[in-house]
């Protein structure tokens, strides 16, 4: 017996009601749809929407009429044609978010990028000699002058960088690190990973929690080409615990002819504010150390797009850059343009850079400014959920809450914020289901989190004001749905 015929008859009635593709295509919503998505997309729509029905259908609901179908089909193909790369509202209070891109440029960066990005640019062009130049000094005077280096090279992401100076410096050849430091970084890259994709020979030194200057001297042999440090940017060891300063390793590296070669994680330019008490040192202060080569990231604390960053002598960067790796791995105009836009933020003075990156603004938020947001977010979703006739289906209230750096960076620092607490009231909604349709239904997604079954809406990373609107109308929406399901 068939599938079919084994259904009740009332089930493959309702599937024989199901209206013929050409009948759809005859709807209005889908016509619209058609000539705002194009016929591609249309089609799909179609195709999804027509098995979701079955399905439904199958499992006991009631089948649609023609002009229902239609209206879903329309809004099907409305979702479809969406970028699968779009903006969002971040109102997880997580600042370098990894997951939502890192960092969100300052305006003046967003400008450089638009203004190279629409026409021609002078990427690989001279402009002193009307000649082929090439497109590594874009960044590099401003790192030089910002960081002490002799020079600096940009390339896609830290990873990136530490693959390339592996590559370079020490392929075939051993490289000592201490067992606390082969540290995993996002995505599932792990240092030892990295290094064997480069050619180089990991050598581990002391234990997890403890290492001495005379580890690292004590596996330096002829094969030796460098010794490596990773700062510990996305965790901490505390209590019982040991490690050889970056000077101290210079020194040992310098007396065997060897290279010291820091992998600085997350960026920093500056030591001030939450940075300085939470320990992090700038990049500057590793060249100080008579470190030879440092790399890090420019969309971490640095504040700029992702990119990885490499510092060092001259003879080090030129080896780097002469690699035929750098080609795989260099940035392109868009990269360029908002990380030197960024730099030159930093020239300008450190209070420029806070005020003007979002990172460092953030970062440095205060709570009485924050309490201040969080009282208008309140109020602007009260009075859409007043507008929409739902808001006795959910609690509203301006709660203390903790914020993070995020993006494995400062992993023991909270910063102290403060959040709407959006808690359903009426049973056909959840915490988890608001969080969910604040992303999947609206066109810009709001990202919160949810804590002791209500929705948190952290005010310390909403940038602007109009993602106070976007958060409220979100809600809103999202309240209406629920309600009628």
């Amino acid at each position: 017996m068939s599938d079919c015929e084994s259904m009740p008859a009332e089930v493959r009635d309702r599937l024989r009601s199901i209206p013929a593709v050409h009948e759809l295509l005859a709807e209005w919503p889908v016509m619209k749809a058609a000539g705002d998505a194009g016929d591609t997309i249309v089609r799909e729509a179609i195709d999804a929407e027509l098995d979701a029905e079955r399905t439904a259908i199958r499992s006991g609901a009631p089948a649609r009429n023609k002009r229902e179908l239609a209206l879903a089909i329309e809004r099907r193909c409305h979702r479809l044609s969406l970028p699968t790369l779009r903006p969002a509202v971040n109102a997880t209070g997580v600042v370098i978010h990894t997951n939502l891109g890192r960092a969100p440029l300052a305006p003046a960066a967003v400008q450089a990028v638009t203004d190279v990005a629409r026409g021609y640019s002078t990427l690989e062009y001279d402009v002193a000699t009307c000649a082929r130049g090439g497109r590594k000094e874009h960044a590099a005077r401003l790192l030089r002058t910002l960081t002490g280096a002799q020079d600096a090279l940009v390339v896609n992401n830290n990873a990136a960088a530490v693959l390339l100076v592996l590559a370079a410096h020490a392929c075939g050849k051993e490289v000592i690190v201490s067992r606390g430091e082969l540290v995993e970084v996002g995505g599932s890259f792990r240092i030892p990973d990295i290094m064997a994709a480069s050619g180089a020979k990991l050598v581990e030194v002391g234990s997890t929690n403890r290492t001495h200057l005379d580890d690292y001297r004590c596996a330096i042999t002829p094969s030796t080409a460098m010794i490596l440090k990773v700062h510990p940017s996305n965790y901490r060891i505390e209590g019982f615990h040991e490690e050889v300063s970056a000077a101290e390793l210079s020194a040992l590296a310098h007396e065997h002819g060897l290279l010291l070669y820091e992998d600085q994680g997350s960026g920093a330019l500056l030591a001030d504010g939450v940075l300085a008490d939470a320990g992090e040192q700038p990049t500057s202060a590793s060249l100080c150390a008579a470190v030879d080569v440092v790399s890090c990231s420019g969309d971490k604390l640095l504040g700029a797009s992702q990119a990885g960053i490499i510092l060092g002598s001259a003879q080090v960067i030129a080896a780097c850059a002469s690699h035929p790796l750098m080609r795989a791995l260099r940035p392109g105009k868009l990269t360029l343009a908002a990380l030197e836009a960024t730099l030159r933020l930093y020239v300008t003075g450190s209070d420029t850079a806070h005020r003007e990156i979002p990172v460092l603004n953030m970062l440095s938020g205060a709570p009485a400014p924050l309490e201040r947001q969080a009282k208008r977010l309140h109020d602007r979703i009260l009075r859409k959920l007043r507008e929409a006739q739902c808001e006795k289906a959910v609690e509203l209230q301006v709660v203390e809450g903790v914020s993070t750096p995020g993006g494995g960076s400062l992993p023991t620092v909270e910063l102290p914020t403060f959040c709407v607490a959006v808690c359903p009231v009426d049973g056909r909604l959840s915490a988890d289901g608001l969080k969910h349709a604040l992303v999947q239904e609206p066109d810009t997604p709001v990202v919160t989190r949810v804590r002791h079954d209500q929705v948190l809406f952290d005010v310390r990373t909403l940038l602007h004001d109009t993602d106070l609107d976007l958060c409220a109308s979100a809600l809103a929406d999202a309240v209406q749905t629920g309600l009628r399901r």
